[in-house]
């Protein structure tokens, strides 16, 4: 029932893109379902095509015919779908081509690729104005469990509102999720010998493949100890110092590494939200694994499950124009820490805490609550059956079982 469930993104590629003509780029980490959620739609749509850029015909068809890739059709508009085609040289001014030369609904189009569609993409974009970028996650809990997401304006009365009634089914899934992570293929495996060698695989990709392409670097040995060092650091705040030591290596290096590995996907970091918070921290940040089922501490990995549930609900509603959504944290230099910070248009909107069985409010909710002009606060516990509400002077904090409050996100 999972495998043939909708993606998320599915509606808003519909309503968002085809509807207003414009093409569909959908980019994200390597596995994560680009290529099936298009085949999907294509299959729904049931007429287009599904071109590779692997395939030796099409790449014929692409240098030689652009314009033939798009069939003519009377009835339904059809479906072309590209995918890895930002291999080719100047497949942006090819594909710029191919769209300025169609009839209003002379096809849709969709391209994806691997995590390097959106480190290409960027630059000088010949393409401007003519596509709509999204950026697909793995599975979260609420799409697995929940209808289509809850937009931005009914979330927050919802989650401080509305409980969901516990369930033995999204408890159950929830662990699940822990432990195989949120991609597609380890997930619906429920395997632990396909997890492993999963994991071992995608690696080799990102770090022997994708980053090799992207950067000619020769050091892929010592990025492949960095990624191995990274699991340790979630839920802490970076040291970069530490893994320059440890690498042998500088520190620009280090961060360099670091950059290329957030451009492929591999890991994300999110910054202390400095804006009317004292004595805030300016520099560190925290990192998070995309595939967080590669972190070994239980409290470490909960942690990176939350915060990839809410940079999925960033990114999705980015994506789908209802505002500028951004994922924070909160730290200051005496130690007080808030998890994460969701930010609406520059602005406080939900500050997020992640705790793996404590139900008691965490004492730090008392120094930022005062100064954020969001009021309401949000912690998330693995425990299962709690949804305790907790009010003070400075606002109000819910107090959550992940399995009952994150279906609410994307």
């Amino acid at each position: 029932m999972v495998i043939m469930k909708k993606r998320y993104l599915s509606g808003s590629l519909e309503d968002i893109c085809f509807k207003h003509h414009k093409m569909a780029f959908i980019s994200g980490p390597r596995q994560c379902g680009k290529t099936t959620l298009a085949k999907m739609t294509l299959k729904e749509r049931g007429v287009g095509s599904y071109h590779n850029w692997d395939e030796t015909q099409f790449r014929r068809l692409w240098v030689k015919e652009p314009q033939s890739i798009i069939p003519q059709s009377k009835g339904k508009t059809p479906l072309i779908i590209f995918d890895e085609i930002h291999k080719a040289k100047l497949w942006k001014r090819t594909l710029k081509g191919i769209y300025d030369s169609m009839d209003d609904r002379g096809a849709d189009i969709i391209v994806t690729g691997s995590a390097r569609l959106n480190v290409y993409k960027k630059g000088s974009d010949s393409l401007m104005g003519r596509y709509f970028h999204f950026r697909l996650h793995p599975f979260s809990l609420g799409e697995l469990e929940k209808g289509p997401p809850l937009s931005p304006k009914k979330i927050i009365d919802n989650v401080f509102e509305k409980p969901l009634v516990s369930s033995k089914q999204r408890q159950a899934t929830l662990r699940n999720l822990l432990h195989f992570g949120g991609f597609p293929e380890p997930f619906l495996a429920q395997s632990d010998q396909i997890l492993r060698l999963w994991q071992k695989g995608r690696k080799e990709k990102v770090i022997r493949e994708d980053l090799r392409d992207l950067t000619r670097i020769p050091e892929l040995s010592q990025i492949e100890m960095l990624v191995s060092l990274l699991p340790e650091q979630i839920g802490s705040f970076l040291s970069r110092a530490s893994l320059r030591s440890d690498l042998e290596v500088s520190f620009d290096t280090v961060r360099r590494w670091i950059i290329y590995l957030k451009e492929l996907y591999y890991l994300f970091e999110i910054k202390p939200y400095q804006q009317n918070i004292k004595r805030s921290l300016k520099k560190e940040g925290k990192v998070y694994l995309w595939d967080f089922s590669e972190v070994v501490d239980e409290a470490a990995r909960f942690e990176n499950l939350v915060a990839c549930h809410l940079l999925k609900f960033c990114h999705f509603w980015t994506d789908c124009g209802e505002g500028e959504f951004e994922l924070f944290c909160l730290r200051d230099k005496q130690q007080h820490e808030i998890d994460f910070l969701i930010c609406k248009d520059a602005k406080p909107w939900l500050p997020v805490e992640a705790k793996l069985n404590n139900a008691a409010p965490s004492a730090n909710w008392g120094t930022f609550l005062k100064q954020l002009p969001c009021k309401k606060g949000l912690q998330i516990v693995l425990k299962d059956n709690i949804w305790q509400h907790h009010k003070n002077q400075d606002g109000q904090v819910l107090v959550a079982s992940a399995s009952d409050v994150l279906p609410f996100f994307v």
